[in-house]
């Protein structure tokens, strides 16, 4: 398939317009976290980005671990879609609907892998786990507001 210009000029293919479109990501655009593979995700993929300084501190707290991608600033989890229903994540993580990365050169590197097929982090733990290391009450722990 082409594309024929209206008055003269080039005729581009879906190739090119498909490889220009690739060149044209930017630092700041937005990456989703691969899911490995061999690995499925029946869930969806969301992810749960925390400063790197509390990655070995949640590691060592979690039963389960699933897949997380780090680089020097920032860890990534991956939990299953719609792991903040109902859930305030902690300052200073971010939930990142879609596995998206927002501002990364690149996609993090995969730092663990689980040994089954399911990429995700349980994130009730995740998210205690994360509330212990940053010192906060997890949301229904704390008193009713009327």
């Amino acid at each position: 398939m082409a594309v024929r210009p209206v008055s003269g000029g080039r005729v581009l293919s879906l190739d090119t317009l498909v490889r220009l479109r690739r060149g044209l990501h930017t630092p700041g655009t937005p990456r989703r976290l691969p899911v490995p593979d061999g690995m499925t995700a029946p869930m969806g993929c969301d992810a749960v980005e925390v400063p790197s300084r509390f990655g070995p501190q949640l590691l060592s707290r979690l039963p389960r671990v699933g897949c997380v991608y780090a680089d020097a600033a920032h860890w990534w989890w991956l939990v299953p879609s719609d792991s903040d229903y109902a859930l305030e994540w902690p300052t200073p993580a971010q939930y990142a609907a879609g596995a998206m990365v927002p501002d990364a050169p690149a996609v993090p590197d995969l730092i663990h892998r689980p040994s089954g097929t399911l990429p995700y982090t349980p994130p009730i733990p995740l998210y205690l786990a994360l509330c212990r290391v940053t010192g906060t009450t997890p949301t229904w722990s704390r008193p009713a507001v009327a």
